[in-house]
């Protein structure tokens, strides 16, 4: 630390902006581990029930894909204004009112009777998921001291989050055979009540000290606007035609709302997603990362789904159980990744994980058929679930490391932001890749033609995960990796004061520990 400093720690106030410690840390991590198991069981719970819903509903085949994209449009367009939310207005209030806002969501669409009426609800229930998953993010970030114990409570809560895609299978499957595809939406009420239950008894109440931070209300206008058409743009695209009037309008919209969001910015005394924050390397390369995570893994269960349901003729239920396997490859990890972040250092983590999720997806390639058994596609599953679930939990410790207490929510919000449209872009470009070797094939020959398809698309994306061993080397090794971090904390809080002073004319104290 600078000479020059002496008055300033290298660590945020914890009256700044954290939380107190909540006597039960155990049973906060419980609760926040069950929120994420709830986004994510919501995240496949609904596949398995789209056949159902529309025939009943009275969906179109072109216009049943926005019961998903619905939600994927409107979780990827929040999630900004969602993380920034939570740093300004409380995390632990956020947190609670966005799982009010998805249960209330569930309801509505448990009792659609019409396409518009389940599309909005699904729209709020991604509205709520943007709000809670970096309100989530942020609250482990903050009652959990950065190091080996902040490390292994994100590998629990990314061991949670693997295990809710495959009870969101299994369930989706269980409840829509047994109770009709209404019971998906309804089964999040009782999770949410108790989760919010749980924030009530052992999350902390938000902290109060320290100066109200002004909301930067036209950043979040066109940030959000200029996001939600991007993801649009991207999710339609393949269907209504990249060059189509519309989606032209949209991209061309997008760009103009968010080079306005870059510029406002860029002059407002207190942004909505601060410049500065860009300089912390461990954040800008996670951004990255995430980025390639979700656009070459997060996409990957898509194309199983097909492969198991419209290839090898797989029922819901059974298809559920063939994701225990890659499922149960993640959630192991999940744990050696926060092992090897602690213990070794970031940059070996990451490497650690993309070396063999790329290898695995490979070996996944080459050995998926269109009547092989499911052993023959095991070992693929295997080293491509453990490498997914390393780099998993080394992506959010990297997004949050450096960070002050008082910006965790934004950070979380630009790390899943860039992952949300990364797995848009992904989605689109696979699809299409995939989708080009089965013009014209019928019977046999189509089946044939969807696994040339996987297998070219799988190949492409163990290529692209290249681009996160490069973000990866991007890291320090393990000194140097320390003192980066340290340096990095001092001149986001150098920076801090100087803000808070010209916008309040205090002392300053947002970012920053003062010794007295």
């Amino acid at each position: 630390m600078p000479a020059s400093r002496p008055e300033a720690t290298t660590t945020a106030s914890p009256a700044a902006d954290a939380p107190p410690r909540p006597r039960h840390l155990g049973w906060a991590l419980a609760v926040l581990a069950f929120a994420q198991l709830i986004i994510a069981v919501d995240y496949n719970i609904v596949f398995v029930a789209l056949p159902d819903i529309g025939a009943e509903l009275g969906f179109s085949e072109q216009s049943l894909q926005w019961v998903v994209s619905g939600y994927a449009v409107a979780f990827g367009g929040f999630l900004l204004l969602g993380g920034r939310t939570a740093d300004l207005f409380g995390r632990r209030s956020v947190f609670i009112s966005a799982l009010a806002l998805y249960a209330g969501a569930s309801v509505v669409g448990g009792l659609a009777v019409n396409p518009g009426m389940m599309i909005t609800a699904r729209a709020l229930q991604g509205i709520g998921g943007a709000l809670l998953f970096p309100a989530t993010l942020a609250l482990l970030n903050t009652l959990f001291e950065e190091g080996p114990q902040r490390n292994r409570a994100l590998a629990v809560w990314g061991g949670a989050g693997a295990s809710g895609l495959t009870l969101g299978a299994l369930l989706g499957g269980v409840l829509t055979a047994w109770f009709g595809w209404a019971s998906v939406f309804f089964v999040n009420v009782p999770l949410a009540a108790l989760t919010i239950a749980g924030a009530f008894a052992f999350i902390p109440r938000d902290a109060n000290a320290g100066p109200r931070r002004s909301f930067d209300l036209p950043g979040a206008l066109t940030a959000t606007a200029g996001i939600t058409l991007l993801v649009y743009f991207l999710v339609e695209g393949p269907s209504s035609g990249w060059t189509s009037p519309g989606m032209l309008t949209a991209v061309v919209l997008a760009a103009v709302l968010l080079a306005v969001f870059g510029a406002i910015e860029t002059r407002t005394a207190d942004p909505l997603m601060p410049p500065r924050l860009f300089r912390n390397r461990s954040l800008a390369a996670s951004t990255v990362i995430t980025f390639v995570f979700f656009g070459t893994l997060g996409a990957i269960p898509y194309f199983l789904t097909i492969l198991w349901q419209e290839v090898q003729d797989f029922s819901a239920l059974r298809t559920g159980f063939a994701f225990l396997v890659p499922a149960l490859a993640i959630a192991a990890g999940t744990q050696i990744g926060e092992r090897l972040v602690t213990r070794v250092s970031m940059r070996a983590a990451l490497l650690t994980g993309f070396v063999p999720a790329a290898a695995g997806t490979a070996v996944l390639a080459a050995s998926i058929t269109a009547d092989g058994p499911y052993a023959r596609i095991i070992p693929g599953l295997v080293v491509m679930g453990v490498g997914q679930g390393i780099v998993w939990t080394a992506m959010w410790i990297a997004a949050s490391s450096g960070v002050d207490a008082q910006e965790q929510g934004i950070a979380s919000g630009m790390a899943s932001t860039t992952g949300q449209v990364g797995g848009a872009v992904g989605l689109a470009v696979f699809v299409a890749v995939a989708n080009s070797a089965v013009d014209g094939q019928t019977g046999t020959g189509l089946k044939d033609a969807v696994v040339d398809g996987q297998q070219t698309t799988l190949y492409l994306m163990a290529a692209a995960m290249l681009i996160g061993v490069l973000a990866a080397l991007t890291f320090r090794r393990r000194g140097a990796e320390t003192a980066e971090s340290t340096a990095d904390s001092d001149a986001e809080f150098t920076a801090e004061p100087a803000a808070g002073a010209a916008d309040s004319g205090d002392d300053a104290r947002v970012g920053v520990g003062v010794r007295n």
